[in-house]
């Protein structure tokens, strides 16, 4: 793989930001700027691959399955940030999606030499995750050739997974090992090789689009309202509140009172108030629902 590095998009020079050393602050900020604008372009091309895989995230979720992502560097950061903040945001168990990356917990903050070489490492992670034919694994890597990421994919198609792998280059090794495969070949970097600009946002954004548009077809949103949110604390709190509010229209006794009478759980808030029923009636309803606030309104209110 070595001797293809060379070859790849994300490792040419870029025409557009040569002597870019020379160049005054604010128009060193507008080159890379400009580059930043192409990375939206490109993962629009990408929507129908992405959506084959928010399906299967949607359907692993409802078979009790997981979402794991396993990357090297700034794409394993990437998605340890995308799954740690699933719980707060949606309401998730924290083993639901997990982020790995090569190299392990040290590898968060500091650099592991050698860890996203060891393709083997990447299939014991696997196995140590105990994944099982009900997961999504998804392999992230700039250059699809990572052999960490690598060892993962392979590891989880033995096991009979649903495979997704995000890249940056084309026809990349990791596409060989896919079940889907999302090529966002957003080209060379502002700086030659520092895949965590251009690439690495075109990743954040994919994962974005993974985990949001899996938890809206979970139930985990109402309208544009991520109603499975957790309030932790006094900003959340408010949140929360303001939620209900804007999906009821009630005034602030009506939500706090049912705020509270919910045990502080939005969606049985906003189904006591639009549908006038009783905190139990409301979570059971929910629970028929498969969790989807819409549904359980339009049954509370088919029963009357």
């Amino acid at each position: 793989m070595k001797e293809q590095l060379h070859m790849l998009a994300t490792e040419q020079q870029n025409p557009n930001t040569r002597h870019i050393d020379r160049q005054p602050p604010e128009e060193m900020l507008r080159l890379i700027n400009q580059e930043d604008h192409l990375v939206p372009q490109i993962i629009e091309q990408c929507i129908p691959e992405i959506a084959k895989a928010v399906v299967a995230i949607r359907d692993a979720f409802a078979a009790g399955g997981r979402l794991l992502y396993y990357g090297a560097g700034t794409s394993g950061r990437l998605g340890i940030l995308d799954a740690a903040e699933c719980p707060p945001t949606y309401g998730t168990p924290p083993e639901q999606i997990v982020g790995m990356i090569a190299g392990g917990q040290q590898a968060i903050q500091h650099a592991v030499e050698g860890a996203e070489d060891n393709e083997e490492a990447g299939r014991i992670d696997v196995e140590q995750m105990k994944v099982t034919a009900l997961d999504v694994v998804v392999g992230i890597s700039a250059s699809g050739r990572t052999p960490y990421v690598v060892g993962a994919m392979k590891k989880a198609s033995e096991l009979g997974c649903t495979v997704v792998g995000i890249a940056n280059n084309r026809n990349s090794v990791m596409k060989q090992i896919a079940t889907i495969m999302i090529e966002a070949e957003v080209g060379p970097e502002a700086i030659l090789g520092s895949t965590r600009m251009k690439a690495g946002t075109a990743q954040k954004l994919i994962l974005n689009m993974l985990t949001t548009s899996s938890m809206i077809l979970s139930g985990k949103v109402y309208d544009n309202l991520m109603v499975d949110m957790q309030p932790s604390n006094l900003k959340l709190v408010d949140r929360a509140k303001r939620l209900i509010a804007l999906a009821t229209g009630a005034d602030d006794h009506t939500i706090e009172q049912a705020y509270e009478a919910s045990g502080r759980n939005i969606k049985a808030a906003i189904v006591m108030i639009q549908s006038d029923s009783h905190p139990d009636q409301a979570r059971t309803l929910l629970v028929q629902s498969g969790g989807f606030v819409e549904e359980a309104i339009r049954m509370a209110r088919s029963e009357v």
